[in-house]
Protein backbone atom coordinates (compact mmCIF):
# COMPACT_ATOMS: atom_id res chain seq x y z
CA UNK A 1 0.00 0.00 0.00
CA UNK A 2 2.93 2.36 0.71
CA UNK A 3 4.22 1.75 -2.82
CA UNK A 4 0.80 2.66 -4.21
CA UNK A 5 0.69 5.89 -2.21
CA UNK A 6 4.23 6.79 -3.29
CA UNK A 7 3.40 6.35 -6.99
CA UNK A 8 0.27 8.50 -6.65
CA UNK A 9 2.03 11.23 -4.66
CA UNK A 10 5.11 11.35 -6.92
CA UNK A 11 2.84 11.75 -9.96
CA UNK A 12 0.68 14.35 -8.19
CA UNK A 13 -2.53 12.37 -8.70
CA UNK A 14 -5.51 13.31 -6.57
CA UNK A 15 -6.56 10.17 -4.69
CA UNK A 16 -8.21 8.78 -1.62
CA UNK A 17 -7.75 5.36 -0.05
CA UNK A 18 -10.98 4.32 1.60
CA UNK A 19 -10.88 1.62 4.26
CA UNK A 20 -13.83 -0.70 4.87
CA UNK A 21 -14.37 -3.56 7.30
CA UNK A 22 -15.04 -6.34 4.83
CA UNK A 23 -13.86 -6.98 1.27
CA UNK A 24 -15.99 -5.71 -1.61
CA UNK A 25 -16.37 -8.66 -3.95
CA UNK A 26 -18.51 -7.39 -6.83
CA UNK A 27 -19.11 -4.22 -8.81
CA UNK A 28 -22.64 -4.08 -7.39
CA UNK A 29 -21.36 -4.34 -3.79
CA UNK A 30 -18.92 -1.51 -4.51
CA UNK A 31 -21.58 0.70 -6.10
CA UNK A 32 -23.92 0.11 -3.16
CA UNK A 33 -21.23 0.66 -0.52
CA UNK A 34 -19.90 3.91 -2.01
CA UNK A 35 -23.23 5.21 -3.33
CA UNK A 36 -21.88 5.49 -6.89
CA UNK A 37 -22.89 4.32 -10.35
CA UNK A 38 -21.85 0.74 -11.04
CA UNK A 39 -19.87 2.01 -14.06
CA UNK A 40 -17.47 3.83 -11.71
CA UNK A 41 -16.25 0.59 -10.18
CA UNK A 42 -13.07 -0.53 -11.91
CA UNK A 43 -12.02 -4.11 -11.24
CA UNK A 44 -8.55 -5.11 -12.47
CA UNK A 45 -8.74 -8.50 -14.17
CA UNK A 46 -5.74 -10.55 -15.23
CA UNK A 47 -5.81 -12.19 -18.64
CA UNK A 48 -3.51 -14.88 -20.00
CA UNK A 49 -2.45 -15.34 -23.63
CA UNK A 50 0.33 -16.93 -25.63
CA UNK A 51 2.03 -13.50 -25.45
CA UNK A 52 1.95 -13.47 -21.64
CA UNK A 53 -0.25 -11.80 -19.06
CA UNK A 54 -2.22 -8.56 -19.28
CA UNK A 55 -4.12 -6.49 -16.73
CA UNK A 56 -7.51 -5.32 -17.92
CA UNK A 57 -9.23 -2.53 -16.02
CA UNK A 58 -12.91 -2.53 -16.94
CA UNK A 59 -15.98 -0.59 -15.99
CA UNK A 60 -18.21 -2.46 -13.56
CA UNK A 61 -21.09 -1.35 -15.78
CA UNK A 62 -20.10 -3.85 -18.48
CA UNK A 63 -22.28 -6.94 -18.40
CA UNK A 64 -19.45 -9.06 -19.70
CA UNK A 65 -16.15 -8.73 -21.55
CA UNK A 66 -15.83 -10.03 -25.08
CA UNK A 67 -12.49 -11.83 -24.88
CA UNK A 68 -12.46 -12.41 -28.66
CA UNK A 69 -12.64 -8.64 -29.24
CA UNK A 70 -9.86 -7.99 -26.71
CA UNK A 71 -7.84 -10.80 -28.30
CA UNK A 72 -8.11 -9.06 -31.70
CA UNK A 73 -7.11 -5.69 -30.21
CA UNK A 74 -3.99 -7.28 -28.67
CA UNK A 75 -3.21 -9.52 -31.66
CA UNK A 76 -3.42 -12.68 -29.56
CA UNK A 77 -4.72 -16.06 -30.71
CA UNK A 78 -6.17 -17.17 -27.42
CA UNK A 79 -7.07 -15.06 -24.41
CA UNK A 80 -8.60 -16.30 -21.19
CA UNK A 81 -8.95 -15.26 -17.58
CA UNK A 82 -5.94 -16.16 -15.45
CA UNK A 83 -6.66 -18.59 -12.62
CA UNK A 84 -6.65 -17.26 -9.03
CA UNK A 85 -3.33 -19.08 -8.51
CA UNK A 86 -1.80 -17.44 -11.61
CA UNK A 87 -3.06 -14.00 -10.54
CA UNK A 88 -1.39 -14.42 -7.13
CA UNK A 89 1.86 -15.64 -8.70
CA UNK A 90 2.05 -12.94 -11.40
CA UNK A 91 0.87 -9.89 -9.41
CA UNK A 92 1.45 -10.87 -5.79
CA UNK A 93 -2.21 -10.07 -5.06
CA UNK A 94 -5.36 -12.11 -4.67
CA UNK A 95 -8.21 -11.97 -7.19
CA UNK A 96 -10.45 -9.02 -6.36
CA UNK A 97 -7.71 -6.87 -4.83
CA UNK A 98 -5.27 -6.38 -7.73
CA UNK A 99 -4.44 -2.65 -7.65
CA UNK A 100 -5.43 -0.19 -10.37
CA UNK A 101 -1.79 0.88 -10.64
CA UNK A 102 1.64 -0.27 -9.50
CA UNK A 103 1.78 -3.68 -11.15
CA UNK A 104 4.14 -4.42 -14.03
CA UNK A 105 1.62 -5.88 -16.47
CA UNK A 106 0.77 -4.32 -19.83
CA UNK A 107 -2.67 -2.82 -19.38
CA UNK A 108 -5.94 -2.62 -21.31
CA UNK A 109 -8.25 0.18 -20.13
CA UNK A 110 -11.98 0.45 -20.71
CA UNK A 111 -12.87 3.83 -22.29
CA UNK A 112 -16.19 3.77 -20.39
CA UNK A 113 -14.29 4.72 -17.21
CA UNK A 114 -13.36 8.13 -18.67
CA UNK A 115 -17.00 9.23 -18.42
CA UNK A 116 -16.64 9.67 -14.65
CA UNK A 117 -14.74 12.20 -12.52
CA UNK A 118 -13.56 9.39 -10.22
CA UNK A 119 -13.29 5.62 -10.40
CA UNK A 120 -12.97 3.08 -7.58
CA UNK A 121 -10.72 0.03 -7.68
CA UNK A 122 -8.20 -2.20 -5.99
CA UNK A 123 -5.31 -1.21 -3.75
CA UNK A 124 -3.82 -4.65 -3.18
CA UNK A 125 -5.59 -4.85 0.19
CA UNK A 126 -9.07 -6.45 0.11
CA UNK A 127 -10.36 -4.09 2.82
CA UNK A 128 -9.48 -0.82 1.11
CA UNK A 129 -10.41 0.85 -2.16
CA UNK A 130 -8.58 3.43 -4.27
CA UNK A 131 -10.59 6.41 -5.52
CA UNK A 132 -8.86 8.42 -8.26
CA UNK A 133 -9.53 10.20 -11.57
CA UNK A 134 -9.64 7.75 -14.51
CA UNK A 135 -7.07 9.68 -16.59
CA UNK A 136 -4.45 8.58 -14.05
CA UNK A 137 -4.80 5.02 -15.39
CA UNK A 138 -3.07 6.07 -18.61
CA UNK A 139 -0.47 8.13 -16.80
CA UNK A 140 0.49 5.41 -14.30
CA UNK A 141 0.11 2.16 -16.24
CA UNK A 142 1.75 0.69 -19.31
CA UNK A 143 -1.41 1.00 -21.42
CA UNK A 144 -1.22 -1.12 -24.58
CA UNK A 145 -4.87 -0.85 -25.67
CA UNK A 146 -8.15 0.93 -25.00
CA UNK A 147 -11.32 -1.10 -24.97
CA UNK A 148 -14.15 0.78 -26.33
Amino acid sequence: MDNLKSILQENEVQFEIIHHESPIRTAQEGADYFGIEIGQTAPTLVLKSEKGYFAMIISGGRERVNLEEVSEILGCNQLKMATPKEVQKITGYTVGSVPLIGHSLPCIVDKELFRYPFIYGGTGDPTSTLKMPPHALEKLNQVVALLG
